[in-house]
């Protein structure tokens, strides 16, 4: 009989290359929130797969890119140093394209001493020649434990990849229950739920300048119902003028969108009371950002 193993997977790559939405992909149920502005991810997400034979922690980290405030500096620094103590490395790149932040990236990993699986995401978009030939290329790059494409939006080869990551892992104590998909508090996800929404719904300059602070939530058995008070935190008067819309239309597309997103993961009926607040230059100010958890 094979011996149970577990262990510990960081997932690296760069802004926008599609690590929350495969491990959401990995996990079958949404635990990362998934947009296509760069730099979703803030903290290290820890997501939790069992099998009968196995149990990986993932820790899917922010992408790591030129911090512009202090809020970027703590998201590198969280990618970098969720690779201290991990089993292996899972650094996922887009098929077809190597950037100056991919090199930068792999100056990185040179200095690892865990086995690094170079994971290239998207490869539904390219035809198999040119797959062929750019797992060539990336190959020549390091001694990378193993070269893997696969897309995370279609599924191609993500069996492949769980059985190859747990290849690396040692035998071990399953960590978590069968039955949980995060280490994260309930709240954290919910504040996520919501961000994603606004990621969505709002034009560039606003995502980033957001942050979502959960304030209460309460249960009703009885009626088997959540009741959730969020509030949205801006750094200018304008972005929260953004945030509400005209006639508060904007405010309640985000909140429907959010207690949809809740209430799939929950399983009951979620009443979501959303409140909008200027804090100014946040990401900045020391302060703040131990206030909304990101030091």
């Amino acid at each position: 009989m094979s011996k149970f193993r577990s262990g510990f997977v960081a997932v690296i790559g760069r802004p926008n290359v599609g690590k929350s939405t495969l491990l959401n992909s990995l996990l079958g149920q949404k635990i990362s929130i998934v947009s296509d502005k760069p730099q979703t991810t803030r903290n290290a997400i820890q997501c939790v797969l069992t099998r009968d034979d196995a149990q990986i922690v993932f820790l899917d980290t922010p992408g790591i890119h030129k911090p512009f405030h202090r809020l970027g500096e703590y998201m590198v620094k969280t990618a970098i140093e969720s690779l201290e103590g991990v089993d292996a490395v899972l650094w996922l790149i887009e098929m077809g394209s190597w950037t100056k932040a991919d090199e930068h990236i792999l100056d990185i990993m040179r200095r690892l001493e865990q086995p690094i699986l170079l994971v290239v995401n998207k490869s539904d978009l390219s035809d198999k020649r040119g797959q062929a030939e750019f797992l060539e290329s990336v190959a020549e790059k390091a001694d990378f434990a193993h070269i893997l494409g696969v897309s995370a939006l279609t599924g191609e080869n993500l069996d492949t990849l769980v059985d190859l990551l747990i290849g690396f892992l040692p035998e071990g104590p399953k960590y978590y229950p069968d039955d949980w998909i995060t280490g994260h508090p309930e709240r954290f996800v919910f504040a996520e739920f919501i961000r994603e929404q606004i990621l969505h719904k709002t034009e560039e300059e606003i995502p980033h300048s957001i942050a979502v602070d959960i304030d209460e939530v309460s249960e009703d058995p009885e009626r088997d119902l959540v009741s959730i008070r969020a509030t949205i935190y801006v750094e200018r008067d304008s972005q929260k003028g953004i945030i509400i819309g005209k006639n508060g239309r904007m405010l309640k597309a985000i909140g429907v969108g959010a207690r949809e997103q809740i209430e799939q993961l929950l399983g009951v009926q979620v009443y979501l009371d959303l409140w909008v607040k200027v804090k100014k230059d946040w990401r900045n100010k020391p302060g703040a950002l131990r206030e909304f958890g990101y030091e």
